[in-house]
């Protein structure tokens, strides 16, 4: 059976904030993920699908659990560290990056995966079986309708999400496993709100409207459609893998530190967590920008994706930015 091509994501028209902010979890993770506001039909599922497919393949420890990346020894699971310090050999596989989807009626087990307490005790080893996190490692964790999830598996999707690592605890046993992956949540506002605390969380947030999906656009020859976003597709997709190398070195004058905390102060943000998320978000845009030193402009687009939803809002109203408040405080 031959296999369905992907819609480009170069080619999907519109909703640049959405495509943006989808581009900088996957070159910096730790980011903390993104919330994706809208209607349905506006190419949320089918531009994380697209990113995915975009991407070139990335080597894994060949049969682990958790796709360990074989350069990331900080990032090692358990077992992969274990045979390393034996010296016994691992075979190496690549792997496309994939799109994990998490349904709304997932319990806490599904998600964190679960401890046979029993066996712990009686063999005094750990016996973990995986849950989605770890399918998600290296992966995109994708949340339809996440205003509707459990607030507590929220949480620890979030907390996974930002610490880029998985613990589950049961009777004074505990296992943790990498859990590094680009959580995607997406919501429709009318279909119910989701909580100020757990918003606050989300790295980014956008609101898309006004566009039709494009995966419902008609092609006589869909192949060839494809393949004629060849070239745009591979130069994006070098352009996040150098940002994702370049990231590290990417530096902050103080006088930007020093406007990004007058901007939060200015726009009544609660907690430090928007300035963090702010600074954080400059400095991926500057990697995906090929430079190592942010700008205004970088700040200015930052404050456009993680702000809006940190701003002080009525129930059942979106938070509005001020952005010509911003322009002002960040050009002067």
């Amino acid at each position: 059976m031959k296999r369905k091509g992907v819609y480009p994501f170069t080619a999907i028209v519109g909703q640049e904030d959405m495509k943006l902010a989808l581009i900088l979890n996957v070159i910096n993770p730790a980011l903390g993920g993104v919330l994706i506001k809208g209607e349905k039909g506006t190419a949320k599922s089918t531009a994380v699908r697209a990113l995915a497919e975009l991407l070139p393949a990335m080597n894994a420890v060949k049969g682990c659990r958790f796709h360990c990346d074989p350069e990331q020894e900080n990032l090692w699971c358990d077992d992969c560290s274990k045979m390393k310090a034996k010296g016994e050999p691992w075979q190496i596989e690549t792997l496309k990056m994939r799109v994990v989807e998490l349904p709304v009626s997932a319990t806490e087990d599904r998600v964190v995966g679960t401890l046979d307490v029993e066996y712990a005790i009686k063999k005094g080893e750990k016996k973990f079986d995986p849950g989605l996190l770890a399918l998600a490692n290296r992966n995109i964790l994708y949340v339809d309708e996440i205003n509707l999830l459990d607030d507590h598996v929220v949480d620890v999707l979030l907390d996974a999400a930002a610490m880029g690592v998985n613990t589950v605890e049961r009777e004074g046993v505990s296992y943790s496993h990498p859990a590094r992956f680009v959580l995607v949540g997406t919501m429709n506002p009318e279909e119910g709100d989701i909580r100020p605390q757990l918003l606050d969380r989300f790295a980014l947030s956008v609101t898309v409207t006004g566009e039709h999906d494009p995966a419902d656009r008609k092609e006589a020859d869909p192949d060839a459609f494809i393949a004629s976003y060849g070239e745009e597709q591979k130069e994006l997709a070098d352009q996040i893998v150098a940002a994702g190398k370049l990231l590290p070195s990417v530096q902050v004058a103080e006088e930007m530190l020093d406007k990004v905390a007058e901007l939060a102060i200015a726009l009544g943000v609660d907690g430090h967590r928007s300035d963090i998320t702010l600074i954080k978000t400059a400095m991926t845009l500057a990697a995906f920008r090929g430079r190592q030193e942010v700008e205004t402009e970088d700040l200015k687009q930052a404050a456009k994706l993680a702000l809006p939803h940190r701003m002080r809002r009525r129930p059942f109203e979106e938070g509005t930015l001020d952005m010509e408040k911003v322009l002002t405080i960040l050009e002067n």
